[in-house]
């Protein structure tokens, strides 16, 4: 099953008491905050859940799979259409979330 946005404001909403209206306030909060804190360079430790980080990935190459593909049944040999459908892929900021011990236990 795949929960939505609405789904997690309604169960947020049932287990505190709080209004529909109210509830997604509250979720939509604690998004932006962890938004806010990870672009601020901050690491979120949150206790019996987890760790929200963001992490650096550095540049690297990449090819083009439809390019090399297309370059290939046009005949162009391996080598070749592999240097032609080189993509440089930048260096870029990632979020991660790494789950507490206590929250992995949860689950079992």
């Amino acid at each position: 099953m795949e929960l939505k946005k609405q789904d997690i404001v309604n169960g947020v909403a049932e287990i505190s008491g709080l209004s529909k209206k109210d509830a997604e306030a509250a979720v939509d909060a604690v998004k932006d905050f962890v938004i806010s804190s990870l672009n601020k360079g901050d690491k979120i430790k949150w206790q019996g859940f987890g760790n929200f980080e963001v992490r650096e990935r550095a540049a690297r190459d990449g090819v083009n799979p439809k390019l090399l593909a297309e370059l290939k049944k046009q005949g162009v040999d391996e080598e070749t259409a592999r240097k032609q459908a080189h993509v440089p892929i930048a260096e870029t900021r990632v979020p991660a979330f790494k789950a507490s011990d206590k929250f992995k236990e949860a689950l079992k």
